[in-house]
């Protein structure tokens, strides 16, 4: 029975330089990804990049004051944390702070201007019929009054309109391709009308209960319209303040051109919780170009398929609808037949940017409460740097103190530990610079924090192993079956104690928030990697080495020196002594 175990112990310390191979081919690998991608550094938060940090308060409607409750609070910030993390912004943190309000860090980054737009958008998500429109956007234009035949001749010659339009996004018709009709109204409006009521009622149902009275709240908004300055910045923020869903009323937009229309909108339709799911889509197969697909509820598909089968029938601009959020027009694209299918697609003049910016305000635009913007601050690197500088150089300090006491007490054994650390060191790197584009990972102060505390973690197992080998020589081993004898007992402990503190880190990831959740997530990833280390680069780089001489034969700045150790005569079997073999002379 003892030979097949001394052959398997044989075929094991005979091929340590697989495993040595493997890890330094994940390694080349890894940094390979990191240069191709162009990520060759760590995405950092907004304590170390700067950021801008935002704060909301929550506005009681009128007669609705309960509605701040901590529910409804909790729903809007779980619904801005998607919003912002749906653009790619790494490490947004979103929270609450006493009873009403909601703090909003955006580290600095790529899409955080994108970003701090929509954050500021809190306001719910409604779908309205367009009445009439404005592209002047200014004062000086005269009252409403939609061309009722929606002729061509409004439009300029030679040139295609860039107005959306919303189709079934099953359908292969080419009407999923941008449309060339005309908007309705182009360098003015006309002076004749106001809504007719035939409009109305085809865009919806008409706020009041008797004529008379909608008569006289028509020529009101008309009133109203006529000076309407959508140019006007405090104009813009004002003006679809304390008008209900179930009421028309007024709305600014930016075209496609940049300019600014104004707005006469029926009552709401279809609310952005409606809205199942929306995204941005490169559609090839039609030409179309970017698009925004929208899956509706069951309860949803039906308002959508009634509102857009009423809207059909109309001419422009009353075959619009108006994508309104927190009081502005996001988009308004026309329709040509009922979508009842539960879903559509809206296809206009869109670039990559246009279009997911629209599907991320359908996706996760309806907040249970409307906010306004208390204040909104520019946080600035410099502290987080000087901290960050403090911490490397604190961390600096640490590494160097266990690379001299590991010197001193191991002497050539040192070289694995410190190898072993490097390598470490070098998939932790390429690890935190790959995960940010990957799942959004950014670096914070806690999360530098966590990597220096590895440093002991990893240096602890390396100093288990080397122990359990330097007892294996104390009982009189030689160094080879020394350090395969060692490592069965030495392995049990470091997996041990690695659960332990991987545990730790992941309770800390579940139960906390914010910055914090930085540090646990960097110390489960380097306990991990610590694992991975020990098995495959520690323990058969030892393997090798206690093949060399140096190693093998006890060097005394070897580290493994049996004298002075104080190591026991070697251990060897004996035979016993065989029985005396009479003769015949005895």
């Amino acid at each position: 029975m003892a030979t097949p175990k001394k052959g398997r112990n044989a075929s094991a310390q005979s091929k340590p330089g697989r495993s040595l191979a493997l890890i330094l081919i994940a390694i080349a690998a890894l940094t390979g990804g990191m240069f191709a991608s162009g990520h060759t550094k760590p995405r950092l938060g907004i304590d170390l990049a700067g950021g801008t940090s935002i704060t909301l308060r929550a506005v009681p409607e009128a007669g609705n004051e309960s509605a701040i409750n901590k529910t409804n609070m909790d729903t809007a910030v779980s619904i801005m944390e998607r919003r912002v993390n749906g653009l790619g912004v790494s490490e947004a943190e979103v929270q609450t702070q006493g009873r009403d309000n909601i703090v909003v860090n955006i580290p600095k980054g790529t899409n955080s201007e994108q970003a701090r737009k929509q954050v500021g958008t809190t306001a719910k998500l409604y779908f309205r019929p367009v009445i009439a429109t404005d592209i002047s956007g200014g004062k000086g234009a005269a009252s409403p009054s939609p061309n009722p035949s929606g002729s061509p001749s409004d439009q300029p010659s030679g040139k295609a309109s860039d107005k959306p339009e919303a189709t079934d996004k099953n359908s292969a018709s080419p009407s999923a391709t941008p449309t060339t009709q005309g908007r309705a109204v182009t360098d003015g409006l006309k002076a004749d009308a106001t809504p007719s009521a035939s409009a109305s009622d085809k865009a919806g149902p008409s706020p009041s209960a008797s004529g008379g009275s909608a008569e006289a709240d028509a020529k009101a908004l008309q009133a109203k319209y006529a000076t309407l300055d959508c140019t006007d910045t405090k104009t813009r923020s004002t003006v679809g303040d304390g008008v209900k869903a179930s009421q028309p009323t007024l709305a600014c937009g930016k075209n496609s051109g940049g300019q600014w229309q104004k707005y006469i909108l029926g009552p709401a339709e279809v609310d952005g919780t409606d809205v199942d799911k929306a995204q941005a889509v490169l559609n090839t197969q039609t030409g179309a170009g970017w698009t925004v697909t929208m899956d509706f509820t069951d309860a949803g598909a039906k308002k959508f398929g009634d509102i857009t089968g009423k809207l059909a029938q109309n001419q422009s601009p009353q075959n619009q609808f108006a994508i309104v959020l927190d009081g502005d027009v996001v988009s308004d694209p026309s329709v040509r037949q009922a979508l009842t299918g539960g879903n559509a697609e809206i296809s206009g003049n869109f670039n990559q940017q246009s279009a997911q910016e629209l599907s991320n305000m359908l996706s996760y635009g309806a907040l249970p409460l409307t906010f306004k913007v208390d204040s909104m601050t520019t946080v600035t690197a410099a502290l987080g740097g000087d901290q960050l500088h403090a911490g490397l150089i604190a961390g600096a300090i640490g590494l160097a103190l266990v690379v001299v006491y590991l010197l001193a007490y191991y002497r050539g054994l040192s070289f694995v530990a410190i190898l072993s650390l490097m390598v470490s060191a070098a998939l932790t790197y390429t690890l935190m610079a790959l995960l940010g584009p990957a799942i959004g990972f950014a670096l914070n102060l806690p999360a530098v924090c966590g990597a220096i505390v590895a440093i002991g973690i990893t240096a602890d197992s390396f100093i288990v192993y080397f122990e359990r080998v330097r007892d294996e020589i104390r009982e009189g081993r030689t160094l080879r079956p020394a350090v395969e004898r060692a490592w069965p007992r030495a392995r049990r402990t470091i997996l041990v104690s690695d659960f332990v503190s991987f545990l730790a880190a992941a309770v800390l990831f579940i139960v906390t928030v914010g910055k914090v959740r930085g540090f646990a997530f960097t110390l489960g990833l380097t306990t991990l990697l610590d694992v991975v280390v020990v098995f495959l680069f520690t323990k058969p780089l030892l393997t090798l080495l206690a093949r060399r001489p140096f190693f093998a034969n006890g060097h005394k700045w070897s580290g493994l020196d049996p004298k002075s150790l104080g190591a026991q005569p070697p251990l060897r079997r004996t035979r016993r002594p065989s029985a005396p073999v009479e003769t015949k002379e005895a």
